[in-house]
C-alpha cells in the first residue's frame, strides 16, 4: 500500500500533468491562426497604394484579381467569367464577370464595382501610369460586362489585368475614398477578410461567403520584425510558423536551408521575380559619358559577388528581365566581367594612372545585401582597377532613396525591382520608358523616376510597337529593347532573387503563384 507521502507525490504529479495539458491546450488555441513573419511595416493595404512584397502578399489573400497567369503562361479567369473579348481594331475589350460574388461588406460585385475600382486606381494609384497610358475610358456594358476603351491597341493589357494592384474594392465601403487612400482597412472579395490592422500586425480570417475554394486554415496573423536577426530567431524558436525571405541576411538563409536539409523545417520557393541592379545617373558628369558607363559594366564580377554576398543563393544576372519571362534563360545582353576592357575604355577617356575616376555609390542602409554588395564591388575594383577607379560609399535609408531618385540625388545607387505582373513589359517600361527625350536624356517619364534619366527614341518606338504584336514577335521586339538598353549602360544588373519561405514541420510546405506570392489559403497546420 502507498504511504501518505507517496500518495501526495502521485497527486502532485497528476496535478502537474493536468496543468501542462491545459497549458498545451491554451498554447494550441493561441496558435489556431498561422503566424507569418516578414520585415517592414505596412501603412495600408489599399490596392491603389500597394507597392511592397509584404503588402501585395496580404492583398492577394483578401482580394481577387480579374485574371491570373498560370505556370504555362496562360491567362486564367478569376473574377472574370471568361477570357477578354477584343474587337478587330484592338481598341475595345469586353470582360465578362462572374455573378453571385459578394464583397466582405455584403455588397454585390458587378461591372459598376469594377469600373469604380479601376477609375479610382487611375486617379490616385501609385502605379497609375500602368493604366493611364493605355486606357481612354471604362464603360459598364451590362451588369456583369465591363468594357475597356483603349487609346491604342495593347498586347500587354491582358497581363496587366492580372496585377494585384487592380484588385476591386467595394464602392459602398470606399465611397469616401474615391480620391484618397484608405489606410485603416480593406473590403474586397478575397478568400479572407481583414479582421484587424496595425502597421506591425494584420490579422485575416476566412470569408465565410467566399465564392471560390475556401482556405485550408483558420486564419493568418502577419507580424512585423524590424531586423533579420529577430526574424531568424523567431522561426528557430518556433515563435512563428512561416518566415518570408524578404530582408533575411543571406548567411541566415543558408542556415535555414541547412535546417531544411536536416528535416527541421519545410521550405518552398517560386520563380525568380526580383532583380537587383545598380542605376547610373546618365545626365550629369561623369556618368553622362556613355563610354564610362560602358566601362563600369565590365567591372563587376557577378559570380564572385553571388558567392561572397549570398553564398550562391542570388543568381548572377546580365538582364533587367527575369529570364523565364522571355521564355529563354539564355538572354544575357549585358556585358560580362572583363576588367581589361574597362581599363582600355577608361584610358581612352583620359583616366587611369594620374587621373582616377571616382564614383560615389549609394546603398540602402536597411537592406543587408546592399551593404555587402557595395563593399564587395569596392574591394573588387580596388583589386582589379585601383589605377583607374575609386568607389566611395554612401549609406541612405531606403525610403529616402526612393523619394530622392527622381531628383537626381545619386550618381550610382543599388536598387531592386519586382514587376507588377509577370511580363517583360512590367520590367522594361518602368525602367526605360520616356515621354520627352533630349539628346538621350529623359526629361519626362518613368526613366526619371528610376533615377537613370536615360532616354532613347528607338527604345520608345519599340516599346510602343510591341503593344501591337503578339507571341514570339512581341517577345523578340522586347528583347531588342533590352539589347538597346544594354548598349546604353544606364543600368548594371547584378543578381536575380527567388521568393522563398520556410515553415515549421507541422505547417504544410509553402506554394507560390506565378507572381511570386505565397498561396496563403493552401497553408495548413497538421
Amino acid at each position: 500500500m502507498l504511504n501518505i507521502n507517496g500518495a501526495k507525490n502521485i497527486l502532485k504529479i497528476l496535478s502537474l500533468l493536468l496543468i501542462f495539458s491545459q497549458l498545451s491546450c491554451v498554447q494550441y488555441k493561441k496558435r489556431e491562426n498561422i503566424i507569418v513573419a516578414s520585415a517592414g511595416k505596412i501603412e495600408s493595404i489599399d490596392p491603389a497604394q500597394a507597392n511592397t512584397l509584404r503588402t501585395l502578399q496580404i492583398l492577394s489573400a483578401v482580394g481577387d484579381t480579374l485574371y491570373k497567369i498560370n505556370y504555362e503562361g496562360n491567362l486564367i479567369p478569376i473574377l472574370a467569367k471568361d477570357l477578354p473579348k477584343i474587337s478587330k481594331d484592338g481598341l475595345l475589350i469586353d470582360i465578362p464577370l462572374r455573378e453571385n460574388i459578394s464583397f466582405h461588406d455584403g455588397s454585390i460585385f458587378n461591372a459598376k464595382a469594377m469600373e469604380f475600382s479601376l477609375n479610382r486606381f487611375m486617379k490616385i494609384g501609385t502605379l497609375n501610369y500602368l493604366l493611364n497610358e493605355k486606357i481612354q475610358d471604362i464603360q459598364v456594358k451590362d451588369e456583369f460586362i465591363i468594357t475597356l476603351k483603349l487609346k491604342k491597341p495593347s498586347s500587354s493589357i491582358r497581363s496587366l489585368l492580372t496585377s494585384v494592384n487592380l484588385t476591386p474594392v467595394s464602392p459602398n465601403s470606399y465611397s469616401n475614398y474615391k480620391d484618397k487612400f484608405n489606410n485603416k482597412g480593406f473590403i474586397g472579395t478575397g478568400p479572407y477578410f481583414l479582421e484587424s490592422f496595425t502597421s506591425s500586425q494584420q490579422i485575416i480570417k476566412p470569408f465565410i461567403n467566399y465564392w471560390g475554394e475556401k482556405p485550408k486554415n483558420k486564419g493568418i496573423n502577419f507580424i512585423n520584425y524590424n531586423n533579420s536577426s529577430t526574424l531568424f530567431g523567431a522561426i528557430k524558436t518556433k515563435e512563428v510558423d512561416v518566415l518570408i525571405s524578404n530582408s533575411i541576411d543571406d548567411m541566415q538563409r543558408v542556415t535555414l536551408n541547412n535546417m531544411v536539409n536536416k528535416d527541421k523545417l519545410n521550405s518552398g520557393e517560386g520563380d525568380p521575380i526580383e532583380i537587383g541592379y545598380i542605376t547610373f545617373k546618365s545626365n550629369t558628369f561623369p556618368l553622362e559619358n556613355k563610354a564610362i558607363r560602358k566601362a563600369l559594366s565590365y567591372t563587376i564580377d557577378r559570380e564572385l559577388i553571388s558567392q561572397q554576398v549570398s553564398f550562391g543563393t542570388r543568381e548572377p544576372l546580365r538582364s533587367i528581365v527575369p529570364p523565364q519571362l522571355h521564355k529563354n534563360n539564355e538572354i544575357s545582353p549585358w556585358a560580362k566581367y572583363e576588367p581589361e576592357l574597362a581599363r582600355n575604355l577608361l584610358k581612352k577617356e583620359g583616366y587611369c594612372a594620374t587621373d582616377i575616376l571616382t564614383i560615389p555609390l549609394t546603398f540602402r542602409s536597411n537592406v543587408p545585401a546592399d551593404k555587402l554588395l557595395a563593399l564587395t564591388w569596392k574591394d573588387q575594383i580596388k583589386r582589379d582597377l585601383s589605377d583607374c577607379i575609386k568607389i566611395t560609399l554612401n549609406s541612405v535609408e531606403s525610403t529616402t532613396v526612393y523619394k530622392q531618385l527622381s531628383e537626381g540625388s545619386f550618381e550610382a545607387v543599388i536598387l531592386d525591382w519586382t514587376g507588377a505582373y509577370p511580363d517583360p513589359e512590367a520590367y522594361l517600361t518602368p525602367l526605360l520608358s520616356c515621354n520627352e527625350i533630349n539628346n538621350n536624356t529623359c526629361l519626362k517619364g518613368e526613366s526619371v523616376f528610376s533615377g537613370s534619366f536615360w532616354g532613347n527614341h528607338q527604345v520608345q518606338e519599340l516599346l510602343e510597337k510591341s503593344e501591337e504584336l503578339e507571341g514570339e514577335s512581341r517577345l523578340n521586339t522586347l528583347k531588342e529593347v533590352e539589347k538597346l538598353a544594354a548598349k546604353g549602360s544606364s543600368y548594371l544588373p547584378v543578381w536575380l532573387v527567388k521568393p522563398k519561405a520556410w515553415t515549421l514541420k507541422n505547417i504544410s510546405r509553402p506554394e507560390f503563384s506565378r507572381d511570386g506570392l505565397i498561396i496563403l489559403k493552401n497553408l495548413q497546420r497538421d
